[in-house]
């Protein structure tokens, strides 16, 4: 058996257990949602090689990857940390990223 890591699948409740069975009636009952897998401060600074006192550093500088605030909690999505990295990317060690 396949396991499937980076996403979830949540299934619809069907028409009959849901208070407004007539909204849902037209769903078919196999319908699913793909949700992504959102990574925790562990997770982005195991896969960056850094440490977590590092993500917190630059979450609170605002020069890390964007992120996701769920009450107390923070997550990364994944896409979001690609996009980052790709803005990381430099041609010397004298380049500053096209800022000024």
């Amino acid at each position: 058996m396949q396991q499937q890591t980076n996403q979830t699948y949540i299934q619809s409740a069907t028409p009959d257990t849901t208070p407004d069975a007539q909204e849902v009636s037209s769903a078919p009952n196999d319908f699913t949602v793909t949700m992504p897998k959102l990574w925790n401060q562990k997770n982005l600074a195991a896969y960056l090689g850094k440490s977590t006192y590092w993500c917190e550093r630059a979450r609170w500088a605002g020069e890390g990857p964007k992120f996701v605030k769920i009450g107390r909690c923070i997550r990364y999505k994944p896409e979001d940390v690609l996009e980052w990295l790709e803005e990381q990317t430099r041609r010397s060690t004298t380049d500053n990223g096209g800022a000024a």
